[in-house]
């Protein structure tokens, strides 16, 4: 007979996981404390226990989708030896990680709490810190292209950070909507088309 009271064991990173994916489908706010048990295994006591809140289980569960998911993405930027084939590699990766038929499509951090009642409070304040980050990784290696003297001085990395981003923005929002991944590759090559013309217009 099993002792009574001993508290329920699970696996805390297979649980996480699962919320996460919760998440990634649902938002935050459509995400039900019934929704996150059923997925996880485990009742809401032991939620609590485990992870604190709805709220904490989220910011935990976006800092784990960072480090698990779409890690090609951010690793393509950096291995890619000229700055064009990097925005390149790093877009053309983001159509094959939103377009995956085997979890969620599109970006929890672009798309995890996007109504009015999310526009402030820790939740939509750690989204914009992550979304600043990924900008500021893009920012960074147009200025390194910069520097190594590939783009020309009047290059304006700030604005082309700021269209790139808003680019993969907009495959997650396409890619949730069902876009295929040859509908996302071809946005891809339409946002490519647009670098000569802001290479161009510096140079000038």
């Amino acid at each position: 007979m099993p002792e009574r009271g001993r508290p329920r064991t699970f696996d805390r990173t297979a649980a996480l996981r699962r919320a996460m994916e919760v998440f990634w489908t649902k938002g935050y706010e459509g995400a039900s404390m019934n929704d996150l048990t059923a997925a996880m295994g485990i009742n809401s006591p032991s939620l609590y226990a485990a992870f604190g809140s709805k709220q904490a289980l989220f910011l935990e569960a976006t800092e784990f989708y960072t480090q698990v998911e779409g890690t090609d993405i951010w690793s393509a930027l950096e291995k890619a030896p000229t700055a064009r084939q990097a925005i390149e590699c790093f877009l053309r990766q983001t159509a094959k990680a939103y377009s995956q038929t085997d979890r969620p499509q599109g970006c929890l951090i672009a798309l995890g709490a996007l109504h009015q009642d999310s526009s402030r409070g820790p939740i939509c304040d750690d989204l914009r810190r992550r979304r600043a980050e990924s900008r500021a990784a893009l920012l960074r290696r147009l200025e390194r292209g910069v520097a190594e003297g590939e783009l020309p001085q009047g290059f304006d990395s700030s604005t082309a950070a700021t269209f790139y981003a808003t680019v993969q923005h907009g495959m997650s929002i396409q890619a949730r909507d069902g876009a295929s991944r040859a509908a996302l590759l071809a946005t891809v090559a339409g946002a490519m088309a647009a670098w000569n013309e802001m290479a161009d217009v510096a140079a000038a």
